[in-house]
């Protein structure tokens, strides 16, 4: 399974070069045609209003990207979050919960002290959201207008961050942050199913800010964009923790062999980091995107763990494990951003988290 993601993120990456994907290609690319103007049309009903989209009573940050994974949102999540309850505010969190059991009505992983639902139920980034930041509310549900409104009269959120929100349009914001990732933006350009795009690239006239996420160099990207473009890349800690949450530096790790694994959008670039960091791997075994872990996905680990001492993985991946009887000893190693352009982002969203700082 993991190989045909991998045959088909090249091929909407970077376009057809083989024989193979250019026959898939061909019997994709008249999808993508009518996918783009069935999207076009959604949004032009919006814009004219003949679909109605909810007015929330408090500030709503959008944050989502253009084309589908491997943009690095959940870290940009966490740093909101934590700018927000840096400010004194009630913030909010809400989620559709990719990866966690559906549900019809709203579910509530965190009411401000910690998850109440594990990772399977609502999904691995909403939990990982939520046990990273204990004050703030975490809700999940597929009518996201419903979970706002829970959140705001149920839970007193004085603020929410609408996750992977730039599609969703039955939600008004206040701001919209568009994420793209800085090395190839736009994928090969089309929309699902023969590229990466959810929407036209002219859709990012809507957006207010853009990241540029994994900027590893200071080439400067145009964008076709009026609004402000700041810079980030991922940066791994220096520390690693088990899956118990001890912490121990990453030179610890470095003196010994490891097997690095990650069911992420793009799982080559977190092995590359580790091996930045100075740790020696045996292998790294890349699983599908929030990638739910079974016996099968344990016996590949098993095989890949001759000769090694310890497995290594991400954050996202941690939360799914503790229950299971791994080959080796885990460790996850948390992940943050570092901003080009230092407090910019701040000092872009101040206003709207702090408006009563803007009337002084």
């Amino acid at each position: 399974m993991r190989g045909l993601q991998g045959f088909y993120r090249r091929l909407a990456r970077n376009g057809p070069a083989s024989l193979a994907e250019k026959a898939v290609y061909g019997v994709l690319l008249p999808f993508s045609i009518i996918y783009r103007e069935i999207i076009r049309l959604r949004a032009y009903l919006y814009r004219r209003r003949i679909f109605s989209s909810y007015k929330a009573p408090v500030p709503v940050i959008s944050v989502g990207n253009l084309a589908v994974g491997g943009t690095g949102k959940t870290p940009v999540v966490d740093h909101l979050i934590k700018f927000c309850l840096a400010q004194g505010r009630r913030v909010a969190v809400v989620s559709r919960g990719y990866g966690g059991k559906k549900y019809s009505g709203v579910q509530v992983v965190s009411e401000g002290k910690g998850p109440l639902l594990g990772p399977g139920q609502c999904g691995d980034e909403p939990y990982l959201l939520a046990r990273r930041n204990p004050q703030a509310l975490v809700l999940v549900s597929p009518k996201r207008v419903h979970a706002i409104q829970q959140a705001v009269e149920n839970f007193g959120a004085d603020v929410v961050l609408l996750d992977d929100g730039f599609q969703h349009l039955a939600v008004q914001r206040d701001i919209d942050i568009v994420l793209l990732d800085a090395q190839r933006p736009y994928g090969n350009g089309h929309q699902l199913p023969a590229g990466l795009l959810r929407e036209p690239i002219a859709a990012l006239e809507r957006g207010d800010l853009f990241l540029l996420t994994r900027c590893n160099n200071k080439e400067e990207r145009k964008l076709p964009v009026k609004g402000p473009v700041l810079h980030c890349r991922h940066v791994l800690a220096d520390h690693a923790q088990t899956l118990n949450g001890e912490q121990i530096p990453l030179t610890r790790l470095a003196e010994k062999q490891g097997v690095a694994f990650a069911g992420i959008a793009e799982p080559e670039d977190f092995f590359l980091s580790l091996k930045a960091k100075g740790l020696h791997l045996v292998s790294g075994v890349p699983f599908a995107d929030h990638c739910t872990y079974t016996e099968s996905e344990l016996r590949q680990l098993a095989a890949a763990c001759h000769g090694a001492d310890y497995l290594v993985t991400t954050e996202k991946d941690a939360v799914k494990l503790t229950a299971l009887n791994l080959p080796l000893p885990c460790y996850q190693v948390p992940m943050a951003l570092d901003f080009r352009e230092q407090g910019a982002l701040e000092r872009f969203l101040s206003p709207i988290v702090c408006p009563e700082d803007k009337e002084l």
